[in-house]
């Protein structure tokens, strides 16, 4: 019984990544290949990890209602207050 499970959710695993393995990445063009853009392509997930790992937790820390003034935090959205 437990041989047969395994089996079954492998192949369900296998059937769902089948549709996927069909999808077709955008046509190459001359633009793709600059210099600019590929460096750009390994800046990017650098700059998103800086993002999440340090900068959004820092804003959630200078943003707390009793370290807004120490740090100069002007809050933004409907709760702006000037």
């Amino acid at each position: 019984m437990k041989r047969w499970f395994v089996g079954a959710v492998l192949a369900g695993v296998l059937l769902a990544q089948a549709p996927a393995s069909q999808a077709r990445a955008d046509e190459y063009d001359e633009t793709q290949g600059h210099p600019l853009r590929v460096a750009a392509y390994l800046v990017h997930p650098v700059g998103f990890a800086l993002e999440w790992i340090l900068l959004r937790p820092l804003h959630w820390v200078v943003s707390q209602p009793g370290l807004e003034k120490v740090f100069g935090h002007r809050p933004h959205g409907e709760n702006r207050v000037y």
